[in-house]
């Protein structure tokens, strides 16, 4: 395997040519870009600053009758709600994503999570909401996350074009961490002041984010898939093309094992609560200061993308990622357990841009879709299966335990990934 991954076939269609005349490698020249911009920004708010309220809504009610062992594992099946729908839904989501109109998928996505918030602020408004209730809705918030991830992150290319991706796709990274930031902190200072309030400002925010989708002009129909092949084969064409590219397959298994071992998201609430003792003040600011490295690191990969060595840098990043959750899991002074999430969050920043940049210049326009639904299913499984596997571990290990086994297990990772995957060791360029 060469040290860079293959250049994908020369993005085509309606869009193409007059995107790249228009902007060349400036992704911020074209104004569909923009609205692309605020639009996932508005989501990234509402979706952080609802999952603010309900992991605080459902600890604190699940802590009225239970330890803290036991009501960690309410915690762990807000993560699991989410994932079952995930796993069922996001590869035919990816392959109705090289097949039908992503821009139309996208806005359709973006009015089912806009209703689960509606449902959320409806039980909240109640006053006393069942924990089933609460997760049944996090059932159909999942599904639509299904459908909205491989379609959008298959529109992106067709709007900016191959020479703008690697900017377009730090840019992106810079509204998805303004929302990491701001969505926690908000959402800490707003669930102390109202719950019901918090998921009127998710609502809002959704509101904002599909009307920017609705006015962007590029057409979002992606070219015929070849052949006329049938869906469940197109599917399996999209899982053979992951497989058989060991770039592609090693950087999102790599992803899913350290974030399934080493993710903290669900742990911050505990923390705030019962360790650190600082109340959903000091929740925000845990759950902000994660996503505060990660944009310091995205503004410096904008203005200065990575030249080279991005294989090992990604490697070297995600192992100061795992020693960073081990701090974390020590720590009993909340400055040290924020500076901890501060640095883990710039490490993650750095693997994250290398990763999905290498796997948008190895993929094919026709496949995208399907590659980036494999993707995100293994994000999504790293991220809510991690949140379910973490209350599990939170049940026998307590979660300092829990914490300190999972930085361990990224560190190993890491170690095992490099050695299966040399060829994703030794990537170089990114451009």
């Amino acid at each position: 395997m060469t040290d860079a991954p293959e250049a994908p076939e020369p993005i085509t269609g309606p869009n193409a040519k007059a995107a790249l005349e228009a902007h060349g490698t400036n992704p911020w020249k074209i104004n569909d870009f923009r609205l692309i911009w605020l639009g996932r920004l508005a989501a990234v708010l509402a979706i952080q600053i609802q999952s603010s309220a309900l992991l605080w809504q459902v600890y604190e009610i699940a802590r009225r009758d239970h330890p803290i062992a036991e009501a960690s594992l309410y915690l762990g099946l807000v993560g699991l709600a989410q994932f079952i729908p995930l796993l069922a839904l996001t590869l035919p989501a990816g392959e109705m994503a090289d097949r039908r109109d992503r821009k139309r998928t996208v806005s359709l996505a973006i009015v089912a999570e806009g209703t689960c918030a509606a449902a959320f602020l409806a039980m909240a408004l109640h006053g006393n909401p069942p924990l089933w209730g609460l997760l049944a809705v996090a059932v159909g918030f999942g599904a639509s996350r299904a459908f909205l991830a491989p379609a959008s992150q298959a529109f992106l290319p067709m709007v900016v074009g191959r020479p703008a991706l690697p900017r377009a796709i730090a840019a992106q990274s810079i509204a998805f961490q303004t929302g990491a930031i701001a969505g926690p902190a908000l959402g800490g200072v707003i669930v102390g002041f109202s719950v019901p309030l918090a998921y009127g400002v998710s609502l809002g925010l959704f509101a904002l984010g599909l009307v920017c989708f609705l006015i962007i002009r590029t057409s979002g129909k992606p070219a015929p898939i070849e052949g006329g092949v049938g869906r469940w084969q197109s599917v399996k064409d999209g899982l053979k093309y992951v497989w058989d590219t060991k770039i592609v397959l090693g950087a999102i298994s790599l992803d899913l094992i350290v974030v399934l071992f080493a993710g903290v998201a669900l742990l911050t609430p505990i923390f705030a609560r019962d360790i650190l003792q600082v109340g959903p003040e000091g929740f925000g600011l845990l759950r902000a200061a994660f996503g505060g490295g990660a944009f310091t690191m995205a503004l410096v990969l904008a203005r200065y993308p990575i030249p080279g060595k991005g294989g090992l840098l990604m490697f070297a990043s995600v192992a100061v990622f795992g020693i960073c959750t081990i701090v974390f899991g020590l720590s009993k002074i909340v400055w040290i357990s924020a500076a901890a999430l501060f640095v883990g969050g710039m490490a993650d920043m750095i693997s994250v841009n290398i990763r999905q940049t290498l796997i948008q210049l190895s993929t094919p326009d026709h496949m995208r879709g399907r590659v980036s639904s494999v993707s995100m299913l293994f994000i999504g499984a790293s991220n809510e299966l991690g949140e379910a596997y973490s209350g599990v571990m939170v049940r026998f290990l307590g979660p300092i335990g829990a914490a300190v086994f999972g930085g361990v297990g990224a560190l190993a990772a890491t170690g095992l990934w490099a050695k299966l995957f040399p060829g994703l060791r030794k990537a170089d360029k990114l451009v």
